[in-house]
């Protein structure tokens, strides 16, 4: 499996502007078996920007927070880089709308308030050791119960890489346990893909009313649905309905 290494490659052979896998190939595919949530009293959610989260896991951090769950949500980065070509004024300024669409989402979903690390975004790789510090801070005194969901080592945006990569040593150092959800591998990946750890994989079951959290909660980053008059929206439409409908699936 290509994930050791990282799936940036295959990431950047599939442009967002053609599409990726269909929703309609993914829903032919094997679904994962469930998994048993019933092993968690405490769930840290850690996203690389601000919507990851809500994207990747959205749905279960709402499920577990209405079942009595605490639930802490933690981007390491505050997005600023989500468009390329921005000056240094409004790069600052996308970055407070980033965290204040991320408060909003946390609080849709039913969450207290994020913590914010303020690593650079598209450069987490350069300071790994830095999160991975930060999350065996924030996981001091876990037992197994205390579950760390991070973006997959494998999802072939280098920023999701690098905190996959980050939780993953930092539950080494602790008692917690480790999941992985994965955002771009559905625009990349396809049913079966050998560099997918499928044998890892289970699929969350997402009742309505968390379902209908998380639509809530995406709506809240209109900075990354929206084009600018010189660039494009960060994430296409479709991104969202695919994500939608292919459900929120984790590696363990």
């Amino acid at each position: 499996m290509s994930a050791q290494g990282g799936n940036g490659p295959r990431f950047a052979a599939v442009p967002l502007d053609g599409g990726g896998t269909t929703v309609g190939e993914w829903l032919a595919g094997d679904r994962p078996p469930p998994l048993d949530t019933t092993g968690c009293r405490r769930l840290i959610v850690v996203g690389a920007h601000p919507d990851d989260e809500t994207l990747g896991f959205g749905g279960t951090s709402a499920q577990f927070a209405a079942a009595g769950v605490e639930v802490q949500v933690v981007s390491a980065t505050d997005g600023g880089a989500a468009y390329p070509r921005m000056s240094v004024f409004d790069r600052i300024r996308l970055e407070r709308t980033r965290r204040s669409e991320l408060i909003k989402a946390t609080s849709s979903l039913g969450l207290s308030a994020p913590i914010f690390l303020g690593l650079p975004d598209g450069a987490v790789n350069e300071h790994e050791d830095t999160l991975t510090d930060q999350l065996v801070e924030i996981l001091d005194g876990a037992a197994s119960d205390t579950w760390l969901a991070a973006t997959w080592r494998g999802d072939g945006h280098p920023d999701h890489e690098a905190v996959g990569r980050a939780a993953a040593a930092a539950v080494t150092h602790s008692g917690a346990t480790l999941l992985e959800y994965p955002v771009w591998m559905w625009h990349w990946a396809t049913p079966g893909d050998p560099d997918v750890p499928w044998d890892r994989a289970y699929a969350v079951h997402l009742d309505r009313s968390a379902l209908g959290r998380k639509q809530h909660a995406a709506q809240c980053f209109r900075s990354q649905f929206e084009s600018t008059a010189t660039q494009p929206a960060p994430l296409p439409p479709f991104v969202l309905r695919r994500l939608l409908a292919v459900g929120e699936v984790v590696f363990r």
